[in-house]
């Protein structure tokens, strides 16, 4: 809104030639988040106060959980309009892969919406059942690998880390390439929802790096310098991915252990879609997998863990996802999480320097 108002009048007053710089509007779009976070914030937290959208705590999980009891949650859409409002403040709007990446988010977000309030507001302990949130998630994510797929100059080749001339092109299975990748993402962030700050802190680590992904991918010169696949108007994502890395910092601000408010489904579905959605427009998929490590390992220790049990009769860990695991040998919350935090912060290095290891 701002780009399109303002960029305009460049050519008679130099000061507004700023806004053609992508760098400029990412840095504002981050700190615009910030504000909105702490303007937003405690009125919605009381808000979901007022409509008793309470946490339930599992009894069979760790004891210590067990004191979080009543803790609001739904805070994800905190998240949301500090990622929507700056995104729409900042961005090109006639850029259709912020729409794309938009509309993942928000979707996802309705859908982790209805669950959530099903859950705490109505008391219905159900909520959506899982077919149902597998069923929009997968036709949404269908939907964006569908025009993807359609869009005239858009690469369905896959592109890999280490690997110069390595990309094959998936043709008509880029579609289901592309849903998995954003289901699998949006999951994956949700299972890691389990501990004060540390779903969040790596998002916003992932958002961070991503930004700097889109940046260079809608860079014709940097591209080419770095091999790495040019993607016309990929750039522009830096500025979401700015309002993320703000966005997460805000809601940080109230989720850092011990934790104000939780995201939700709301949060966790959306960012993680998020993520996957841009980690496809950029051509970097498979380094979403190195990028969002912690992701991948607490969705396969679930997937171990159930399938251990299932056909051993035997669990692997003590209790899955993997963090609670740690919890019950004693490991303290904060420890965990910070460790977390720290491993994602090596895993964005390692994923960064994959740009000069083509």
């Amino acid at each position: 809104m701002l780009y399109l108002l303002f960029y305009p009048l460049a050519s008679s007053i130099k000061l507004f030639n700023i806004f053609r710089y992508l760098t400029f509007r990412s840095i504002y779009a981050l700190i615009t988040a910030l504000i909105v976070s702490f303007v937003l914030g405690p009125m919605i937290i009381r808000k979901l106060e007022s409509l008793q959208a309470r946490q339930v705590i599992r009894t069979d999980g760790p004891e210590s959980h067990l004191k979080k009891s009543g803790t609001p949650t739904m805070g994800g859409v905190v998240i949301l309009l500090s990622i929507l409002i700056p995104t729409l403040l900042w961005a090109d709007l006639a850029n259709l892969y912020v729409w794309t990446t938009l509309f993942i988010m928000v979707g996802y977000g309705a859908i982790g919406f209805v669950d959530d309030y099903k859950k705490v507001v109505e008391k219905n302990p159900k909520g959506l059942s899982p077919r149902q949130k597998m069923f929009w998630q997968l036709l949404l994510a269908g939907a964006v690998g569908l025009f993807l797929f359609t869009r005239t100059g858009f690469s369905t080749e896959l592109y890999f880390p280490f690997f110069k001339r390595l990309h094959p092109d998936l043709w008509v299975f880029y579609v289901p390439f592309v849903t998995l990748v954003i289901v699998g993402a949006s999951n994956a962030v949700n299972l890691t929802d389990g501990l004060d700050g540390l779903a969040i802190g790596p998002v916003s680590i992932n958002a961070a790096t991503y930004l700097l992904f889109s940046y260079v991918a809608g860079h014709a010169t940097l591209s080419e310098y770095l091999q790495i696949p040019r993607v016309p108007g990929a750039g522009e994502l830096a500025v979401l991915c700015g309002a993320m890395v703000g966005a997460g910092l805000g809601f940080l601000w109230y989720n850092a252990y011990p934790a104000e408010v939780f995201m939700g489904d709301v949060g966790s579905l959306s960012l993680g879609g998020t993520l996957g959605t841009v980690a496809v427009i950029t051509k970097q998929e498979i380094l979403l997998v190195i990028v969002g490590g912690i992701f991948v390992v607490e969705a396969l220790s679930v997937i171990f863990q159930v399938g251990s049990y299932k056909y051993r009769g035997k669990r692997i860990f003590r209790m899955a996802p993997i963090h609670h695991h740690f919890e019950l040998k004693g490991v303290a919350e904060p420890k965990i999480i910070v460790r977390f935090w720290i491993i994602s912060i090596i895993l964005a290095l390692v994923a960064i320097s994959t740009l000069k290891m083509r």
